[in-house]
């Protein structure tokens, strides 16, 4: 009985770190002059999931972010329409370099947002973050775990 609990409790320990590993989301790591910053992200990658974006979304964890990901690079323009969140937005190019950066934006405003140049990726996150950790234009990008059919 008791070699039977045993197993019992080895398996499912295996079964909660197989779930555990598997979780791991994508992330983005910014190479910012403070040094690699991580963000866990929700990929937006259908017209659909970028149309909703962060709307109606009144949480977020502190290091986490949605990624916008466009099937070329062209110039981008967002809006807060529906978002209670402030956010920056992350301006990324087909090279994985920030191209700009609009910090700190007004929830729930339809005015057009974005940067002057080119960009294929967009990385929606906490206000006041980028200032935060030292990230700015010219920044390198990488992703890992981000699906490749995605970006």
């Amino acid at each position: 009985m008791r070699r039977h609990l045993y197993q019992s409790e080895v398996a499912l320990l295996m079964v909660c770190m197989a779930l555990t590993a598997c979780s791991h989301r994508p992330e983005v790591v910014i190479r910012s002059s403070r040094g690699p910053v991580a963000v866990e992200v929700e990929v937006a990658d259908t017209p659909e999931s970028r149309a909703r974006g962060l709307m109606y979304r009144n949480d977020m964890a502190p290091n986490a972010g949605m990624l916008f990901i466009f099937p070329n690079e062209t110039e981008q323009q967002f809006w807060m329409k529906n978002t209670p969140l402030p956010l920056d937005m992350v301006f990324i190019g087909k090279e994985h370099r920030i191209v700009g950066i609009v910090a700190d934006t007004q929830p729930f405003t339809t005015s057009p947002l974005g940067v002057p140049g080119r960009s294929q990726y967009v990385l929606e996150v906490h206000a006041g973050f980028c200032a935060s950790h030292g990230i700015s234009t010219g920044n390198q990008v990488d992703f890992v775990r981000v699906p490749e059919g995605a970006r």
